[in-house]
């Protein structure tokens, strides 16, 4: 789709949300869209107490086990209900068990804290009129030709009072899935090893990295949301991970790498908020 073109771009295929940063999430059905995006994403995080970075899947050096927990929110969800965390050996934690992050620190083994951003994301200042700080972690870059640095460690900043690596929506299509997977056929190019928030099945049916023409655009879901598409998202060793049944494979990341910038997917700040659905129609403005 060119920028000249505009209406009906598809539909809401899913949903999804991942309310404790870097762990397995859910899919909805139905969520609230305000300006930090889906209601209860990257609301939790887990924290290293001896560094303060926050714990990441983007460096599975450190921590190599995140991918083996689920984090999921009951429905409705308000802003003061607790996340389930399934562990990995299938044991459900609250967090608002006095001990969850005793048992958090015996599983990961490193000293770690569960911490929430709800309240800070909807507050630009405390009491004393000062900015919530900037979270921190830590990304590791594989040996691979594409990425802008290799076999090394990095740190990054998030945005000011939030979990999010630095949008707070990020869309995928169908179509680029499908394009992705004729590039490599023996690669599994699943919604999971993306993280997207929203999942579009475009008007035409088609295998192209159709979102890479949205960014600068207005994207209008069902009746009352739109976002900005602000760039295209770069994507990192996560892609790579097992995570259920899906396998271990370095050749998701370098097949992005080599015919797409590095990039699945766009990032999206949100103009108007409000609810959406699945199967809701998306159009471009």
């Amino acid at each position: 789709m060119t920028r000249s073109d505009s209406g009906a771009a598809g539909s809401v295929a899913s949903l999804w949300r991942y309310p404790v940063k870097s762990m397995l999430g859910e899919q909805v059905t139905t969520a609230s869209v305000d300006e930090w995006g889906l209601f209860g994403d990257r609301a939790y995080a887990v924290v290293d107490r001896t560094e303060g970075k926050v714990a990441s899947a983007k460096n599975p050096r450190k921590w190599p086990r995140m991918f083996e927990f689920r984090a999921v929110l009951p429905h409705p969800a308000k802003p003061d209900t607790p996340v389930s965390i399934t562990l990995p050996d299938g044991t459900a934690l609250s967090s608002d068990q006095a001990d969850v992050d005793e048992i958090l620190s015996g599983v990961l083994g490193r000293p770690v804290t569960l911490r929430a951003t709800e309240r800070a994301r909807h507050e630009a200042a405390d009491p004393r009129g000062q900015k919530p700080s900037a979270a921190q972690a830590e990304e590791y870059w594989p040996d691979m030709e594409g990425l802008d640095y290799r076999n090394t460690v990095t740190d990054f900043d998030m945005p000011e009072g939030t979990f999010f690596d630095c949008a707070v929506v990020h869309l995928l299509t169908t179509a680029t899935l499908a394009r992705l997977g004729e590039l490599h056929p023996q690669g599994r190019f699943e919604i999971p090893r993306f993280r997207p928030n929203v999942v579009v099945e475009p008007t035409e049916r088609t295998a192209d990295f159709v979102e890479n023409s949205w960014v600068g655009r207005t994207v209008r879901i069902g009746d009352a949301v739109r976002l900005a598409v602000t760039e295209p998202c770069p994507r990192c060793v996560m892609t790579t991970l097992p995570q259920g049944d899906l396998p271990k494979d370095s050749d998701i990341l370098r097949t992005a790498a080599r015919y797409n910038g590095v990039h699945v997917g766009v990032y999206a700040s949100v103009r108007d908020g409000g609810e959406v659905t699945r199967g809701d129609p998306v159009r471009l403005e």
